[in-house]
This record gives structure tokens, C-alpha cells and sequence, in this order.
């Protein structure tokens, strides 16, 4: 924590329209288009999270981010090399863009020379490691966001949101975050996520989508302030033909600093049940529902957690049940299993489809039964290659009896399904694999188009 003296102050934050973020009394400039904005997404394959790249500061410089549904705010390491932009400029405790923010405190430097992680009277956040769960207590900031503006189908020019607000951290909260990342870009439920606040600054719809690959080589993509079109190579675009389900709210906070009366940042689904190759799983359908007092229960979707993770009890059954569908109805034999995964198969014993693998669907039924979310070989098996090894495996792994969340869809099942979070409409659009399309997430043109 920063050698500051604090003043805790006890708040009450409720989601309205975001307040705006420029200290000046004048009115914030007019955006100069209005085309919506996007970022390329890539995959750590030693992390296996994922990365979204931004420009910050004046003169900008690029930054690497953790991806993350399920934070309020992002934050960055303003200490390496020494946070350096003409544009930053801190909040004062007195401003009433302060309190609302998420910011519990005041900080003072006295006897410490003033910078960017170091000014008096300034509104201070607690930026958490989501992965390892420490917090510090840091400097909000705000200064010059840019990314690149986007037509739906190419890229345009970088445009800058001026008065983005993030707080610092120290680098040691970057640990287990893939290499050479700054920090974490915000994309959960909140009135200060980046694309919350891209979308105000631009007079655009509070609307995001996210298409991540899992290539080595070519980046995925989120778009910011469109609901489409998305267009993906060779001419397909992902905003026709999506399926739609209510996005749903935790109202028990998940972070080691909890905010009074706010909801989890995360993003909940109502799943109902779950099918094996058009099959329902007997499972306890109470755990698939939050529960209002605890927090429990629930469906959410994740990046941060690499695979697939079920409470113990739905693993199980889940599990049982892909077992008995790939041996009746595929004619496969279960080899040793390969931790963390507890059902493999030879890989030369498995058929390949254009959506992976030749096993049973799972679907993930929401609302009824025609609403539903097909996870397809492609996203539901792993290929594992190790010395004798060669097999594929089931995705998916225990979350343990008492997990928080009973349904967590991690990052490998996402890859290649473009997923739209309308959160003016508070719904989320979804795709399931979009290889059945002929393209990839992997397929955007990041080329520049005639709009630029």
C-alpha cells in the first residue's frame, strides 16, 4: 500500500448513467464520428488467458491487458519504468465524480514528491488480482485512451476517449498474469468498465461483443458501442442469426473489497439444464439458480478461468453422462485420463466434423427449451500431446462441493463463439461455434478499410 494517510469513507453506489469524467466546467468536446471502436484479443497458450491491447498516455503507448468479464474498473502498473504522459491528471476527493466511482478513499503524499501514483487530495480505488485475489490501494487516474475505430468489417484510424478512468497498482499484482501485460482491462458490469465508458464518451450503445481465438498466431477481436454488423472473413457477419438470453445479476459481490448494495461484476446466465447429445442430465436443478442471500448457485462466463468448471455434483453427472453418449452412440472407449481432465480418449480413435471433434453436444439449455447454447467438439475437447501421449479430453474440470458459481464457462469453451453483451438491453447474444459459418474468431481483417 502506498505510504499515504487515508480517510475511509462509507459509500452507497448505485448503477445510474455514469457521471461525466472530465474535471472542466466546459462542456466535453463533441466526438468527431461516431463509428464504434474495437481491440484485438490474443491468447497466452503458457497462461491460456487472454490479452486485450489498448493505447494509453500521451504520447500513447500500447499496452497489453488481462481480459476480464468480471471486473468493475481496470488498473495499470504505473511504476515500471515510471508512468510518464502529458494528459494524466488525478481526481480530487471534492469533485462529484469521486464517491460515485468506486473509490473509498482519500489519499495525501506530504512527504513523498507528488506524480502519477502520488498526489494530495485525490480519490484512491483497490485494484485486485483476480487470479492470486491480493488488493492494493492506488491513485485513480484519469488520461487518454486510444483505440482503433472500426466499420464493422476493417479498421480506421486510433480515436481517443480523453478522460479515461483506471486506477495504478504496483507490479507485484500483475503475478500469473501472462508475460509482458500492464494490467487489466475491465469488462464487467459497471458504470466505469471500458467499454462502459468508451460507449458514453462516444454517444454509443452500451453494447460490447467478444469473438476470442484460440490461435497462436492471429488475434480475436471486441468490438465496443455496436451491436454489429461483425464481419468476418470471407464476408460473414456474426451479428445475424445470434440467439439471445437475459443477462442476470449477482446480487452478493465476488472481490475481496466489497461495495455497498452493488451487484458481482460478473455476468450470469440462467441456465436450467443441461443435455448431453440431446439427452438431459439428472442433475439437482436448484444449484443453477442464485441464490438471492448467499451468492451461490448460478451460471457465469469467464475468461480468466481457462476451462469449464462445475460444482461437483453437476460434474459428475455431466460427466457420466458424455461417457455413456460417446460409447453407445460414437463408438469410443475411454483411455487414462490427463489431469486436470478426468475423461480422455485416444485421439486416433475420434472422428474430426467442421465443428472439431466427432463426440456428443452439450447443450445449455436457458429459459426453454429451444433456447439453448450447443458446445461442440471443437470447444468441448482438449487435445492433449505429451511423450506417448496423444488423446483427446473432456474440457471440463470439478469446481469442488461448494463452489460459489455451480456453472463456469471458461475461456476454451468460448473460443470461436462470438458472444454480444447488450447491456442497455441487459441480454446476452450468443452464436455457439461459428466454424459451422465457415469462419474463426481468428478471421476479422485487421487491415485498414476505406473509412480510416
Amino acid at each position: 500500500m502506498p505510504l499515504h494517510v487515508i480517510f475511509l469513507v462509507t459509500i452507497i453506489i448505485t448503477l445510474a448513467p455514469p457521471p461525466a469524467l472530465s474535471l472542466s466546467t466546459s462542456p466535453p468536446p463533441t466526438p468527431t464520428t461516431s463509428l464504434p471502436l474495437l481491440a484485438p484479443v490474443r491468447k497466452d497458450h503458457t497462461t491460456l488467458r487472454y490479452t486485450l491491447s489498448v493505447y494509453l498516455k500521451t504520447p500513447p503507448q500500447r499496452l497489453d491487458l488481462l481480459l476480464h468479464l468480471g471486473r468493475r474498473f481496470s488498473w495499470v502498473d504505473c511504476y515500471s519504468g515510471n508512468y510518464s504522459s502529458s494528459t494524466y491528471r488525478h481526481i480530487p476527493c471534492n469533485f462529484s465524480v469521486c464517491v460515485p466511482l468506486d473509490s473509498f478513499a482519500c489519499g495525501y503524499c506530504y512527504d513523498r514528491p507528488a506524480g502519477p501514483t502520488c498526489s494530495n487530495d485525490t480519490c484512491e480505488y483497490f485494484p485486485e488480482n483476480p487470479i492470486t485475489r491480493k488488493v492494493g490501494l492506488e491513485d485513480a487516474l484519469l488520461d487518454a485512451l486510444g483505440l482503433p475505430s472500426t466499420d464493422g468489417s476493417s479498421v480506421g484510424r486510433v480515436d481517443v476517449v480523453p478522460d479515461f478512468l483506471f486506477s495504478c497498482a504496483k507490479p507485484d499484482l500483475l503475478a500469473e498474469f501472462p508475460k509482458g501485460t500492464s494490467g487489466l482491462a475491465a469488462l464487467g458490469f459497471s458504470n466505469v468498465s471500458l467499454p462502459v465508458q468508451v460507449a458514453e464518451a462516444r454517444s454509443l450503445p452500451r453494447c460490447f461483443a467478444l469473438c476470442l481465438s484460440g490461435s497462436r498466431s492471429a488475434a480475436g477481436v471486441t468490438f465496443v458501442g455496436t451491436a454489429g454488423p461483425y464481419d468476418f472473413l470471407p464476408g460473414i457477419d456474426l451479428s445475424k442469426g445470434l440467439t439471445y438470453t437475459p443477462i442476470l445479476l449477482n446480487p452478493q459481490g465476488d472481490t475481496v473489497i466489497t461495495y455497498a448494495r452493488e451487484p458481482a461484476a460478473t455476468y450470469y446466465v440462467g441456465v436450467t439444464a443441461v443435455r448431453v447429445n440431446g439427452k438431459a442430465v439428472p442433475l439437482n436443478a436448484t444449484l443453477l439458480a442464485i441464490d438471492q442471500e448467499s451468492g451461490l448457485g448460478g451460471t457465469l462466463i469467464s475468461t480468466v478461468l481457462p476451462y469449464t468448471s462445475l460444482q461437483s455434483s453437476i460434474y459428475r453427472a455431466v460427466v457420466e453422462a458424455f461417457a455413456r453418449e460417446a460409447s453407445s452412440a460414437f463408438n469410443l472407449t475411454a483411455a487414462r485420463p490427463v489431469k486436470p481432465f478426468s475423461l480422455c480418449y485416444p485421439a486416433g480413435d475420434v472422428g474430426v466434423t467442421r465443428a472439431g471433434p466427432a463426440v456428443p453436444a452439450i447443450d445449455l439449455v436457458m429459459r426453454s427449451e429451444s433456447v439453448f447454447w450447443r458446445v461442440y467438439g471443437a470447444n468441448s475437447m482438449v487435445r492433449i500431446k505429451r511423450k506417448e501421449t496423444d488423446a483427446w479430453c473432456l474440457g471440463l474440470v470439478d469446481g469442488g462441493a461448494e463452489a460459489r458459481a455451480a456453472i463456469v464457462i471458461g475461456g476454451h469453451q468460448v473460443e470461436d463463439n462470438l458472444l454480444q453483451f447488450d447491456l442497455g438491453a441487459m441480454r446476452l447474444g450468443f452464436s455457439s461455434s461459428v466454424l459451422l459459418r465457415g469462419t474463426t474468431c481468428a478471421h476479422f481483417n485487421f487491415t485498414t478499410g476505406n473509412h480510416a
